[in-house]
């Protein structure tokens, strides 16, 4: 089974597909291992698309069960028929934010104060991410979200990023049961 789990930075996508792969068979991907080049500080410089398709789809046929978090919007078309089911979590803007900022601070702690580079891009990033709720913003948004998720060729479940985890991950479980029954079935 493969599952996507995306949503704006920040709304717990990655959280909760640690949790899933703790609770079962599944592998999680997270999309900014094949999207970020290993990099000190992280998040400074992107893998072109035809490499980073070609390793995420490697690792993703290479297990039977897979969840996969983050957007993939802009990763190709083929990526709209792959999955059995997506799960799009959407968070209130402000707790977002909030999360994001405290991520920010636990990544980068004092180097924040002290080096100038690193604020500018987290600034950059926190500015970027703040735009999620912009029906103008061309970049990753809620628009473009319920855009593509009309485009996806499976179930998509939505979740409420301010649902505890182990709510969210009970919900998650009962359809992953649920669509595993059906394919058995059948």
């Amino acid at each position: 089974m493969k599952i996507l789990i995306f949503g704006a930075s920040g709304s717990g996508t990655t959280t909760l597909a640690k949790e899933i792969e703790k609770k079962t068979s599944f592998v999680h991907l997270d999309v900014d291992d094949y999207y970020w080049k290993k990099t000190e500080p992280p998040f400074q410089e992107k893998i072109p698309l035809i490499e980073r398709n070609k390793n995420l789809k490697v690792d993703f046929e290479k297990f039977e069960n897979v969840i996969i978090s983050g957007s993939m919007v802009s990763w190709g078309k083929e990526w709209e028929t792959l999955f059995d089911l997506a799960i799009f979590i959407r968070l209130d803007n402000k707790e977002r934010m909030k999360r994001l900022e405290n991520r920010e601070t636990e990544r980068y702690g004092e180097k924040l104060l002290t080096d100038k580079n690193i604020w500018q891009n987290s600034k950059a990033f926190l500015q970027w991410a703040n735009q999620y709720e912009n029906p103008n913003f061309d970049g990753r948004s809620f628009k473009v979200h319920n855009n593509w998720i009309e485009l996806l060729d499976c179930k998509v479940l939505r979740i409420d990023g301010d649902m505890e985890l182990n709510d969210k991950t009970k919900k998650l479980m009962k359809e992953i049961k649920s669509l595993a029954n059906k394919v058995y079935k059948t």
